[in-house]
């Protein structure tokens, strides 16, 4: 699992301020070096840093780098294998950073396939798909099918029974097949890497440009849909320089506020014995 951390400073000279973004990804495997090629061919950064305790792995991929930087107009491209690699909860335990300061990448690939899958079936391009993915990262994921809608038109007002046992059409596969798709890739070529590095990418790109786009990624929770715990999930936030600067609370079914609540008590039985 790779970590990607974004910073934004300020450097004063004697003439004007300039500023400086930098982006460090802990983490130089598969999704790790997807990630650092997608923020590159982005152009999201004025600095690259690589951070990896193998180091002959380490030197290597920033090498290759930095003899493709010229191509990419990324004026630095650095390493060092010094780093901490955990989780989003636990980094914000241990961080003692503010929440919306620790930011992880949730159901935003989930989000992504589940619009993709529906464009496919309906024959319509993905961009032009709305609807989410909330919760657990993964299994206990939570389709909101309520929310699906092509221009503004609710698929659930054609099929008042989408998502469910009862749907003719079967709608409830897709989310089955968001759910396989990583698990069906890993069996195919041995891991997962473009699809999330795209989305770290796109992540990224709302937290340095200020751009305040919606994303469902994971954060603290407690407190939402009657979850009293402090687990990370997934809900739509609005990406700024400053992190996460709201959530948005979309109307669930009581069927989907049951799922994810689910997905709660699940990450909390995890978390519940960990000691910091």
């Amino acid at each position: 699992m790779a970590t990607v951390k974004c910073e934004l400073t300020k450097h004063l000279t004697s003439e004007k301020a300039v500023h400086r973004n930098k982006v460090s990804i802990i983490g130089t495997g598969s999704v790790g070096m997807a990630c650092a090629v997608s923020i590159l061919l982005k152009g999201l950064s004025d600095e690259l840093a690589l951070l990896d305790v193998a180091e002959d792995k380490l030197k290597g991929e920033t090498m290759d780098l930095q003899h493709g930087s010229p191509f990419v107009k990324m004026p630095n491209i650095v390493s060092g294998k010094d780093y901490v690699d955990i989780l989003t909860y636990v980094t914000w335990k241990i961080s003692k950073f503010p929440q919306s300061r620790v930011i992880g990448s949730g159901c935003n690939l989930d989000t992504a396939r589940f619009r993709f899958l529906i464009g496919q079936r309906l024959g319509i391009h993905s961009e032009s798909c709305h609807g989410w993915i909330l919760g657990e990262h993964g299994d206990s994921s939570v389709p909101v099918w309520s929310g699906v809608n092509i221009a503004g038109v609710p698929l659930k007002d054609v099929n008042s029974h989408i998502g469910t046992d009862k749907d003719p059409e079967q709608w409830k596969n897709v989310h089955k097949d968001v759910i396989a798709s990583a698990y069906e890739i890993i069996k195919m070529k041995g891991y997962t890497s473009w699809a999330i590095g795209l989305s770290v990418a796109d992540l990224t790109e709302s937290i340095l440009k200020n751009l305040r786009r919606v994303h469902p990624v994971s954060t603290i929770i407690k407190g939402l849909y009657g979850i009293n715990e402090e687990v990370s999930l997934s809900v739509p936030c609005v990406l700024g320089e400053n992190g996460i600067t709201d959530l948005i609370k979309v109307k669930l079914t009581p069927e989907e506020e049951a799922r994810l609540k689910k997905s709660a008590e699940t990450l909390w039985e995890i978390q519940k014995d960990l000691k910091f």
